[in-house]
């Protein structure tokens, strides 16, 4: 299986450069080995903000998944925990009434 590059901030930006400089999409893609939608994924983060581009590492929806399961479960066990408690009071409850009644008799 065929690893993912990662490109760092500085290549992108340079690539993004080359174009500036009157060369074509075409040329720049093939002088740096890199698709055409790529570069122009590129080119969309940069001019919506250029601070930020690029600043990440690429995981961040990994690992924003990762939190939003982790929540789920955690509110899943949650709703589980309070069920089981609830069930867990009430056979005890009953539990008592059948002791006292067998000692009534």
């Amino acid at each position: 299986m065929k690893r993912r590059r990662k490109f760092t901030r500085e290549f992108k930006i340079s690539v993004l450069r080359e174009l500036e400089n009157n060369k074509t999409v075409a040329q720049v893609c093939r002088e740096n080995n890199i698709h055409p939608t790529m570069l122009s994924k590129w080119k969309k983060e940069y001019r919506n903000n250029p601070k930020t581009a690029f600043s990440s590492n690429g995981n961040t929806n990994k690992l924003n998944a990762k939190l939003a399961e982790s929540e789920r479960i955690i509110g899943q066990l949650y709703a589980e925990n309070t069920f089981l408690k609830k069930v867990l009071t009430s056979l005890e409850a009953k539990l008592l009434e059948n002791r006292r009644l067998r000692g009534q008799s």
